[in-house]
């Protein structure tokens, strides 16, 4: 369980995925979550904070305390996208955003999209330097990434969790669907809610897959990746009909994504005719499981970690 926890990446994954999670922090502030600002304008005795809020304690917001949490965070947020500064940096954005959702989510309504989000702010931090392109593999950043997959499954899981919890088989038989959609579905919903029983076969469905998610962890990569994309898939479904956004969590499963492949300013830079320069260990897009020189004698799994059962693979 150690050294699958631990399983070693390539630090050019780590390295993208600090820079997706910290642009879109910076976007959370601007497109997703503003109204975030508009809380000072609630009496304060409306501001009941979650219990970690409670335990600290925290202010109660004032529109001095959001304007500065929001201009520091905004900030702090592109410049840890750089890369630079990791654990400083890192630690600031995790505190700010962390206290930016508290403010959020202490007037009555809780997001569950976010636990992933923020998990991969928390542990970041811990996994170090790393370099888009670097072909070196990472136990730490291997962890941070790990870690995050599984604050990803936690919200499937839990969140068929809870509806059985809280509204039993009703939920699978009811109007849960329906409701939603009288109350903001789009024009593609108001075609599918016609046919007959679907919307009950969907509620069954949705449970299904989400208490079936933490199946991804005993998968090969390639069916990994194609479970990953059905995760995706599901909350395109769900935006095209329901307009539910799952933005931060759709962020944080790019964990499960081999994103050292993806180098926009490498393919820029080729698509302007700068030249391809010889692909070295700080630059190898196209193969990212090959091990250095010296790191590894033993293959990996192409473009991932190893899944939880049968022997691990890196050093």
């Amino acid at each position: 369980m150690t050294r699958w926890l631990t399983e070693a990446v390539p630090r050019g994954r780590v390295a993208a995925f600090r820079t997706v999670i910290y642009l879109f922090v910076a976007a959370d502030l601007v497109i997703f979550t503003p109204w975030v600002r508009t809380r000072v304008s609630v009496p304060g005795d409306l501001y009941q904070p979650l219990l970690i809020g409670r335990l600290l304690p925290l202010p109660t917001p004032t529109a001095t305390l959001v304007a500065v949490i929001f201009w520091s965070l905004l900030a702090l947020a592109l410049l840890a996208a750089t890369g630079r500064a990791p654990r400083l940096l890192g630690w600031a954005v995790c505190a700010l955003y962390l206290e930016w959702m508290i403010i959020a989510m202490s007037y009555g309504k809780v997001d569950h999209d976010r636990f992933g989000l923020l998990v991969a702010l928390a542990v970041l931090p811990t996994a170090g330097r790393a370099r888009h392109g670097d072909a070196t593999r990472t136990e730490a950043g291997g962890w941070a990434l790990r870690v995050t997959q599984i604050a990803v499954i936690c919200t499937y899981f839990l969140a068929a969790f809870a509806k059985l919890r809280f509204g039993g088989l009703d939920w699978l038989t009811g109007s849960v669907l329906a409701r939603a959609i009288i109350r903001r579905g789009t024009d593609l919903a108001d075609l599918i809610a016609q046919v007959p029983y679907l919307l009950i076969v969907a509620q069954f469905g949705i449970v299904a897959f989400e208490l079936l998610s933490p199946v991804v962890f005993f998968l090969p990569p390639r069916w990994r990746h194609a479970m990953v994309g059905f995760f995706y898939s599901f909350h395109v479904v769900t935006i095209a009909t329901i307009t539910i956004s799952f933005a931060p969590h759709l962020a944080a499963m790019t964990s499960f994504l081999p994103l050292e492949r993806v180098r926009p300013l490498v393919w820029a830079r080729r698509l302007i005719g700068h030249g391809t320069p010889a692909p070295t260990s700080a630059d190898v897009d196209t193969l990212p499981d090959q091990d250095p020189v010296g790191v590894s004698a033993d293959p990996a799994p192409l473009g991932d970690q190893a899944p939880v059962v049968g022997r691990p693979a890196g050093p």
